[in-house]
């Protein structure tokens, strides 16, 4: 079975074997070693000439990168901890991303940064953070987010060869290793895309009831969420959709519009810090909707730095079992 890492893996060579203006630039991404993560492995040996690594300079990159997608080129870029990211934040929100304005539409800068986001290994905490929500709001930076749903490395392509604005690409460290779940894959579970480039997904236990709550995420607290589908249906004969987003921002409600006014309840689900985060934005997304009315709660991580230690790592992020507490309690 295709793991979301092996996916990536294929996404980016196709992009490089399609196009010959993308590149691909990032910190020990050359071979033998292939990245932290190996999602770059195998690229340099095939593409030597358009595969780049780089000093340990996340501004640097993404300045030279800026440049490369302003001359032409389609540059990818990879951050190898997404705690880093922050420190490309004036190349990323005060040039790739109004450049375009700018100049009046003269240019565009096709920019895709992937940078892996999240903890839950033990790497304490300037290696573990969900720090996408410190750039959702910069006006012309799109951020997408890979999930297990659906095909990860088709988000990259096209994200790298279609799109021509700057793209921030979130990949959640434990999803690497996980299987795709695909729309017709499984009998556990009934999965719909919507439409688009990025698509969003409705998740449900198969064969279950009409839902009586909606959960929404993305990344790997998606894959919890799902989980936390069949603990609610089993044990507790609690029936729900899940609406699961690829594309964090701009944010389009309209997915799960399509289940919360049935439901009229609504839970999201994030790993980054409670505070101020997306599930905040989704939540008023929502409720400014005409006709809106439903029960909220929020379940992410708590307002602290991630430990290294396992078992206070795991008393801070969010779990299936936390999920699960959090969803009762806003029915009841």
């Amino acid at each position: 079975m295709t793991t979301v890492l092996e996916s990536l893996q294929r996404g980016l060579h196709d992009c490089l074997a399609e196009s010959p203006d993308v590149r691909v630039l990032g910190e020990d991404i050359l071979d033998p070693y292939g990245g932290a993560f190996k999602v770059t492995r195998g690229l340099s040996t095939e593409f030597p000439d358009r595969v780049f690594t780089t000093p340990v300079s996340e501004a640097g990159i993404v300045g030279l990168s800026v440049g490369m997608a302003l001359r032409g080129l389609r540059p990818v870029v990879e951050i190898m901890f997404g705690d880093f990211v922050l420190l490309a934040a004036d190349q990323l929100i005060n040039h790739a991303a109004k450049l375009h304005w700018m100049t009046g539409d003269q240019v565009r800068v096709p920019l895709v940064v992937r940078t892996p986001m999240g903890g839950g290994r033990g790497y304490g905490p300037t290696h573990s953070q969900s720090l996408e929500k410190h750039l959702m709001g910069a006006p012309g930076l799109r951020t997408v987010a890979v999930t297990a749903i659906g095909e990860p490395g088709a988000l990259l392509r096209t994200a790298a060869l279609a799109d021509d604005d700057p793209i921030l690409f979130i990949e959640h460290k434990l999803l690497y290793a996980a299987p795709l779940q695909t729309p017709g894959s499984g009998a556990e579970f009934e999965i719909r895309p919507f439409p688009g480039g990025y698509p969003a997904y409705l998740v449900r236990v198969a064969g279950a009831p009409e839902p009586v709550l909606t959960l929404v995420s993305y990344g790997y607290p998606a894959e919890q969420a799902r989980q936390a589908l069949q603990t609610l249906a089993i044990q507790h004969e609690v029936f729900a959709d899940l609406v699961v987003y690829t594309q964090l921002s701009p944010f389009d409600p309209e997915p799960l519009l399509c289940s919360v006014r049935q439901t009229r309840h609504l839970l999201t689900i994030e790993e980054g810090t409670r505070s101020l985060g997306w599930g905040a934005e989704v939540l008023a997304s929502a409720m400014e909707a005409p006709g809106s009315s439903f029960r909220a709660g929020r379940v992410a991580s708590l307002d602290l730095p991630i430990p290294a230690a396992r078992t206070l790592e795991t008393a801070v992020l969010p779990s299936v079992e936390s999920i699960v507490s959090a969803a009762l309690a806003l029915l009841r």
